[in-house]
C-alpha cells in the first residue's frame, strides 16, 4: 500500500535548485534512508513528504487515515514546560491500557534524560534532540520520518534505536551519516545529488556497490557520446550535405549530441593541507582526575601521546569525554594531576557545537580571521580556493554563516581547524552533521595527517576505521585497548548476539565493499593487478580505422551524387541502392568497432597516468 507520494516536486531557494522534477513514493514496509551532501537539500525533502513545507511545483499526496510523525534536525521545546509535559502531553496510547507517560519516563532514561520534571529549558542541545526523539517515538504513527536521529547518542543508545526501528513494522524515512545503522536498518537507500533522486534497493552497502556500477555505466555511455560526437563535428566540418534521409538522420543525430546534458559529478570536499612540524615533546597527562557535583568523571589517569597515535574515546553520554578532550586542551584545569604541552605543539580542536562561529559574518569573513593563505602540497593558496575546494562556491562565500545549513556550518568548522596547520588534531564528535562523502573523505586525510589525531565519536564506522587505540569510560576509569572499535568490543567481552558485524581486511580496517576478502569481484582482481593492454591486431586496427571510416564515408557520399545523375536509369539506381546498403552497414560495424577501440585507448592511458 502507497504512504505517501511526491510527484514531479521542484523546490529551489534563490538561485540554487535543491529538487529539480523529482517523484518518490513510501510503501508500507519501506525503511528508506536519504544520503546526499550537505546543502543539497535532504532536510528540506524530509519536510516536503512531511507535509510541513511545500514543494514550488509538483504534489505530494497521502492516504486519508495515513499518520506522521517528524524528528526536526533542531528541535525545539517551550522551556518553561517539564520535559515529560513535552514529550507525552497530546500523545494517545498504541494499545489499551498503555501508560504513555510511565512510558515516556522509561524512554527518556534509556536515552540519558534522568529528571523528567525538570523544565525543558535546563536541556542541552544534545539532550533536547535525544528528548525529541523519544517524544516522535511516542507517536502512534503510520510513517516516521526522522532527520538525523542518531546524532547525540551514545553507542548503547544508538544500538537500542537501531534495533527498536529494524523491529517496527512502520514505514521510515531518515536521515542519518551513521552508515552501519544505513546498513542495518533500511531496506532502500535514496541518494539526492544535483537535484535529482537516486534510489537503490538494499542497504549501505549495497548502494555503494549498485552506484559504482550505474557511475561506471553513466561515463561509459558519456565517453561513447563524447567520442561519436567528435567524429560527427569532423564529418560536419568536411561539409555534410543533407540530400538523404540517412543524411539528415545524421545532421540531426549531431545537433542532438551537441545539445545533450551531459553527465553531472558530485562535486566533493578536497581536504589538503599540511601540518606544523611537531617535536618530541608532544602532550603529557600525569595522574589527571575530574569529579562535578560528587561524580567522579575520570581518576589517576595517565598518558603520553606518540607522535602517530589515533586515539578513539567512547562511553555513555554524560561520563567525561568532552570534560577529557576540554582538559587536554587547557579549557579545564584538572582536579589533580597535571598536562604538559611541547613546545611545537599545535592544536586544532573541532568542537561538538561549531561554537566558534559568528552567524553574522560571511564565510569568507570568518575564514580570513584563521589565515589569509593555506599552506598546501602545492604551495600557498589564498583561503578563497581552500573554501572552494570545501564546496563553498564563490558566491556562498559571501553568505552570512546564519543562513548555513547545519552541515554546511560543521563543514565551516572543519576547515578553520585545517587551515591553521595544526599537528594534533581533536576532534569532538566530528561525525556530526557532516555527510557521507566529506566523513569518507576526512577519514582519507586523517590516514595520512602527519601527527596525532584524538577523536570522540559514537560512529562505529568512523571508530573502526581511524582508530588504532580506544580510551573507554568506565565508571570513573578509563581504560586502554589496543586496535579499533571492533577490536575493543571483542577484548571487552561485550559482543552481542545480532550485532552488526564488520567485515575487515588484514590491516583490521572495515572493507568498504561489505565483502570478505576473499570474495572479491572479477571487477576487484581486474582493478588490482592485470593491466589493460591492445593486442597486436587491436593496434593494428586501430591505427587504420579512421581512413577505412573515412574511405566509406566518402563512397556514401559519391553514391549520393551518382544516384542523383542516374534518377532515371532503374537498373542503375538498383545497383547504386545495393551498393549504398551494404557499405553502410559496413560503416555501422566500423563506427561500433571504433568506439570501442577507442574506448580502450583512453581507458588505457589514464591507467598509466
Amino acid at each position: 500500500m502507497n504512504l505517501i507520494t511526491a510527484d514531479h516536486i521542484s523546490k529551489a531557494f534563490t538561485d540554487k535548485v535543491l529538487l529539480d522534477d523529482v517523484s518518490l513514493g513510501l510503501n508500507e514496509g519501506d525503511k528508506t534512508g536519504i544520503i546526499g551532501i550537505n546543502g543539497t537539500g535532504k532536510s528540506t525533502l524530509l519536510k516536503i513528504m512531511a507535509g510541513l513545507e511545500a514543494p514550488d511545483s509538483g504534489t505530494v499526496t497521502k492516504g486519508n487515515s495515513v499518520r506522521i510523525a517528524y524528528l526536526p534536525q533542531n528541535p525545539a521545546f517551550d522551556p518553561e514546560k517539564t520535559i515529560l509535559s513535552c514529550v507525552a502531553d497530546g500523545k494517545t496510547a498504541k494499545i489499551e491500557g498503555w501508560d504513555v507517560y510511565g512510558e515516556a519516563r522509561s524512554m527518556l532514561a534509556r536515552f540519558g534524560i534522568n529528571d523528567p520534571d525538570a523544565k525543558a529549558g535546563t536541556l542541552s542541545g544534545g539532550e533536547r534532540k535525544r528528548a525529541a526523539l523519544v517524544a516522535t517515538l511516542l507517536d502512534d504513527a503510520d510513517v516516521y520520518v526522522l532527520d538525523e536521529p542518531t546524532n547525540h547518542l551514545d553507542t548503547g543508545m544508538s544500538e537500542w534505536l537501531e534495533n527498536y526501528l529494524k523491529g517496527m513494522k512502520q514505514a521510515l524515512l531518515l536521515i542519518t551519516h551513521d552508515r552501519y545503522f544505513l546498513d542495518s536498518v533500511t531496506n532502500i537507500i535514496v541518494e539526492l545529488t544535483h537535484g535529482k533522486l537516486y534510489s537503490y534497493t538494499g542497504g549501505y552497502m549495497n548502494y555503494l556497490e549498485l552506484k559504482a556500477e550505474r557511475e561506471e555505466m553513466e561515463q561509459a555511455t558519456e565517453r561513447k557520446l563524447d567520442a561519436i560526437y567528435k567524429k560527427d563535428l569532423a564529418w560536419m566540418m568536411r561539409g555534410a550535405r543533407a540530400r538523404s534521409t540517412k543524411q539528415k538522420a545524421h545532421i540531426e543525430r549531431f545537433n542532438a549530441l551537441k545539445d545533450r546534458d551531459k553527465i553531472v559529478t558530485d562535486d566533493k570536499v578536497q581536504v589538503d593541507s599540511i601540518a606544523s612540524r611537531l617535536g618530541n615533546q608532544t602532550i603529557e597527562l600525569d595522574g589527571i582526575s575530574k569529579s562535578y557535583g560528587g561524580k567522579t568523571l575520570f581518576t589517576d589517569f595517565s598518558y603520553i601521546f606518540l607522535k602517530d597515535d589515533r586515539i578513539g574515546i567512547i562511553g555513555k553520554n554524560g561520563c567525561g569525554k568532552s570534560t577529557l578532550l576540554k582538559t587536554i586542551i587547557g579549557q579545564i584545569t584538572p582536579d589533580t594531576g597535571s598536562v604538559t604541552i611541547g613546545q611545537t605543539v599545535k592544536i586544532g580542536y573541532f568542537s561538538q557545537e561549531s561554537e566558534e562561529l559568528d552567524n553574522e559574518q560571511t564565510v569568507i569573513e570568518s575564514a580570513k580571521d584563521i589565515a589569509e593563505y593555506v599552506r598546501t602540497n602545492e604551495g600557498l593558496i589564498p583561503v578563497s580556493r581552500m573554501l572552494e575546494r570545501f564546496l563553498f562556491s564563490g558566491s556562498m562565500q559571501y553568505a552570512k554563516i546564519g543562513k548555513l545549513s547545519g552541515g554546511e556550518k560543521r563543514r565551516l568548522s572543519l576547515l578553520h581547524v585545517l587551515v591553521a596547520a595544526p599537528n594534533i588534531l581533536i576532534l569532538d564528535e566530528p561525525t556530526n552533521d557532516l555527510d557521507i562523502t566529506t566523513l569518507s573523505i576526512l577519514e582519507d586525510y586523517l590516514d595520512s595527517f602527519n601527527g596525532i589525531v584524538i577523536t570522540v565519536s559514537h560512529d562505529r564506522y568512523f571508530l573502526d576505521r581511524i582508530a588504532k587505540r580506544i580510551f573507554s569510560f568506565e565508571e570513573g576509569n578509563i581504560t586502554i585497548y589496543e586496535g579499533n572499535y571492533s577490536d575493543y568490543l571483542a577484548k571487552a567481552g561485550e559482543e552481542k548476539t545480532g550485532k552488526f558485524s564488520v567485515a575487515t581486511g588484514k590491516d583490521g580496517m572495515p572493507l568498504s565493499s561489505g565483502k570478505s576478502e576473499s570474495s572479491g569481484s572479477s571487477k576487484d582482481t581486474w582493478k588490482s593487478g592485470k593491466k589493460l593492454k591492445m593486442s597486436y591486431k587491436e593496434q593494428k586496427e586501430y591505427e587504420t580505422i579512421d581512413a577505412d571510416i573515412e574511405k566509406l564515408q566518402t563512397r556514401l557520399s559519391e553514391i549520393e551524387v551518382e544516384m542523383t545523375a542516374n534518377a532515371t536509369d532503374a537498373g542503375r539506381l538498383a545497383e547504386l541502392t545495393k551498393e549504398q546498403e551494404d557499405l553502410q552497414a559496413k560503416l555501422d560495424e566500423k563506427e561500433e568497432r571504433w568506439l570501442y577501440l577507442t574506448d580502450l585507448a583512453e581507458r588505457i592511458e589514464k591507467e598509466k597516468q
